[in-house]
């Protein structure tokens, strides 16, 4: 129980984190390798709104979201700039990452910040013989809840029909007057915006640190990969088992843990290309 919900709590920073990247991919085209960093930027949001400031845990996720949501409206006017080149999207993301790194250490400091508290999430819960701590059970709450959430968008509302619309036939939607480009802009900030929020929550187990712009972007790959692109069902499956599977891993062979995450991706590409329930490519 100790590891499955170690597991659970990790996967749910990897849904929050991998959802609107899968989004972008599946509407966009856009592999913005540069969204890991907007985790990073929203960790060290969290970090001090809630430490150096010592504000509430809710006034953290909402500004965090904020910030990194306008940081999403900057990313995609320049992403919007270059077009559909993939050589040129994958330059413009290092880039970017690399201009998020260099101001996170100058802002905060290059040392790595260490996970907070907050006073009304500390201590556990006890589950049989396992003791659970409160802060991995409200990472796995707010997990669940924005997948509720953005799955409702995505299959039960027009906006989210416009989106799988696009995702199939662009000329299609573009054709029946639909202003998709302002649909997308709104995937693109919704996306940063949750992947801020990934960043608060993963801070109350992971802290903030400039080398998570590539470790966790790393591993929503992954997630993204194995769920499929464009699927919200399928990257929260995805995250979830990858996260539980990684528990497991670094519990029992913490040697071969990256290794095990890697050959499910590799098989997953070997035998199921569009992963658990993604969408082939267009």
């Amino acid at each position: 129980m100790q590891i499955v919900a170690n597991g659970v709590s990790i996967g749910a920073v990897l849904f929050l984190m991998a959802a609107g990247l899968s989004l972008l991919i599946g509407s966009m085209g856009v592999l913005n390798l540069a969204h890991g960093a907007v985790y990073m930027a929203g960790a060290y949001l969290g970090w001090t709104i809630c430490v150096d400031n010592g504000l509430p845990l809710p006034v953290a996720v909402i500004g965090a979201g904020v910030g990194t949501a306008l940081i999403g409206v900057l990313f995609e006017r320049l992403f919007h700039l270059i077009g559909g080149q993939a050589d040129q999207q994958i330059l413009l993301s290092f880039g970017l990452v690399e201009v998020l790194v260099n101001l996170s250490q100058w802002i905060w400091g290059a040392v790595a910040k260490s996970p907070f508290q907050v006073s009304w999430l500390a201590g556990s819960v006890k589950v049989g013989s396992a003791s659970i701590p409160v802060a991995r059970l409200a990472i796995a709450v707010v997990g669940f809840l924005v997948a509720a959430l953005l799955w409702f968008v995505q299959d039960r509302t027009r906006v989210g029909a416009i989106v799988r619309a696009g995702m199939d036939d662009p000329s299609m939607v573009r054709a029946l007057g639909i202003n998709l480009d302002l649909v997308v802009a709104g995937v693109f900030v919704l996306g940063s915006a949750v992947a801020g929020i990934a960043g608060v929550m993963g801070g109350l187990v992971l802290g903030a640190s400039s080398a998570q712009a590539i470790d966790v972007l790393l591993l929503a790959l992954i997630v993204v990969v194995v769920g499929g692109v464009g699927s919200v069902v399928g990257t929260f499956s995805a995250a979830i088992l990858i996260g539980v599977l990684d528990a497991y891993s670094r519990s029992w062979l913490p040697e071969m843990s990256s290794v095990v995450l890697y050959a499910l991706m590799a098989l997953v590409l070997v035998v199921r290309p569009t992963g658990l329930s993604g969408r082939a490519a267009r």
